[in-house]
């Protein structure tokens, strides 16, 4: 699939066809085309905590997110949890923020990598989920995520069982000021 196709194609996923199963060398591949994405000076701060076994994908799934998101995940068979480690991106060494981004750095250099990560899965066919309300004090207990890392999103991965249709877009003369 050219690459063209690829971001053009991708779609939040919402319903999963649960009889299909993601493996974890799957998995691994989402994550190493993760890794090609560029972070701050290089510092690859980027973590991810894979569930893939059916019954701790269960335990995440319904202890760690709201009923919606739930119900979005039900049968995508793996959750990827995105973290990335604090106060390394967008920092000096002596640990003073470069400018007054300060951590946003970190997540600015996780949405490059989640975005190579979810253009992949649809590469793969598979679909995504990226979720942002979940139970971050939950997922820190049950993952065992060091504290030194930030929590960012839990993305659902799948094999779609729906085909929804490109929302509208706006026009590039909307949101870009040209000069």
């Amino acid at each position: 699939m050219e690459l063209q196709q690829v971001i053009e194609t991708r779609r939040s996923i919402r319903k999963y066809d649960g009889s299909k199963k993601v493996t974890e060398e799957q998995v691994r591949e989402l994550i190493e085309a993760a890794d090609y994405a560029p972070s701050w000076k290089n510092s690859q701060t980027a973590r991810y905590y894979c569930v893939v076994s059916e019954e701790m994908f269960e335990k995440v799934r319904t202890e760690c997110l709201p009923p919606f998101n739930q119900n979005n995940a039900a049968g995508a068979g793996a959750l990827i949890v995105t973290t990335f480690v604090k106060n390394r991106a967008g920092f000096n060494p002596t640990g003073e923020p470069t400018n007054e981004l300060g951590n946003m750095w970190g997540a600015y250099d996780l949405g490059l990598a989640n975005e190579n990560l979810v253009l992949k899965a649809t590469e793969m066919g598979l679909g995504t989920l990226i979720m942002g309300i979940r139970d971050e004090k939950k997922l820190y207990e049950m993952l065992e995520i060091p504290e030194e890392e930030c929590v960012v999103s839990v993305i659902a991965v799948g094999y779609p069982n729906i085909d929804p249709q490109m929302p509208p877009r706006k026009p590039v003369d909307e949101r870009a000021v040209f000069f």
